[in-house]
């Protein structure tokens, strides 16, 4: 059977949410859209007077959707997690908010979290995302796990250090961000190595993904330390005169769009008026799926 207009009304009052759960999980926009419209397809063969709370059931099933896809990506091998992935980032001008997209905006995971999510067995991302991120019970969230209510709380608190080990500390200022990208930039137009090694901490680390197609000096590969991180800015500094600041996950980032075209997109991590990560990606087939609304042109 299909939904009835009354409930369609009432699942799309829930999308922006269970989207937002989604990509959470996921760490892929399209994935997520495929997520979300699996839970319509479960609530349109359902009977919505056995739904006490239509909120709440279309978070477990997302999750259980999610949970699928997880463990369906293991076995299959794809999208290895390798040290070279970017997570899809989501990505809106600096000047401008769209009222109707603040569900998936609001209290944005950063890409140096999503890494790291990306590192957790399917069921502890399940667990951690629910239950830290949107504070659903414990007790709901176990028959999505098939774990007790004990051991899914375990699986939280394992996932909770795994984070808390990995994710590096952040500047929240979006001003002071910006005055860190503006230099980046800066320096790379100019192809001052030294500028740019001012704004790069010692020890900072870009993870680049071009995809599996890309090679030669632009393949995925990851970069460690200030000097061979520079080195690759004045490699590409031919491009950095495209490059637009935007917001990159709630953050100041940045994006190349060589006659309107994204060619790639760049969230950091800045700490301490220097930039600590760069996540670029630079898949051709990846970009080609993002919204970049309100950016080209």
């Amino acid at each position: 059977m299909t939904g009835t207009p009354a409930l369609v009304d009432r699942f799309e009052e829930h999308r922006g949410h269970l989207k937002a759960v989604a990509y959470r999980m996921l760490g892929s926009l399209s994935e997520a859209d495929d997520a979300v419209q699996e839970a319509w397809i479960k609530l349109s063969r359902t009977d919505p007077g056995e739904i006490q709370n239509l909120g709440g059931w279309l978070t477990t099933v997302t999750g259980r959707v999610c949970l699928d896809m997880l463990r369906s990506r293991t076995r299959r091998h794809e999208e290895p997690l390798d040290d070279t992935f970017v997570p899809d980032p989501v990505i809106r001008p600096l000047s401008q908010i769209d009222p109707e997209q603040e569900v998936l905006h609001a209290d944005s995971v950063g890409l140096a979290l999503l890494v790291v999510l990306e590192t957790l067995e399917p069921a502890e991302r399940i667990a951690f995302v629910l239950h830290d991120m949107f504070a659903v019970p414990f007790d709901e969230i176990a028959p999505i796990v098939d774990r007790t209510s004990a051991a899914t709380r375990q699986l939280a608190s394992r996932a909770r250090r795994r984070v808390r080990g990995a994710t590096p500390s952040a500047e929240p200022d979006l001003g002071r961000q910006r005055q860190v990208l503006d230099a980046f930039v800066a320096a790379s137009r100019a192809g001052d190595f030294e500028a740019l090694l001012a704004v790069l901490d010692p020890d900072v680390v870009l993870r680049a993904d071009s995809g599996p197609l890309v090679g030669g000096a632009a393949a995925s590969k990851v970069v460690r330390g200030a000097k061979p991180v520079a080195e690759q800015a004045m490699l590409f500094a031919h491009l950095a005169q495209y490059a637009r600041l935007v917001l990159v996950n709630g953050t100041v980032g940045a994006v190349n769009l060589p006659e309107g075209k994204p060619q790639s997109v760049m969230g950091v991590t800045i700490a301490d008026g220097r930039i600590t990560r760069m996540y670029i990606l630079a898949d051709p087939e990846r970009l080609g799926r993002l919204d970049l609304t309100g950016l080209a042109g």
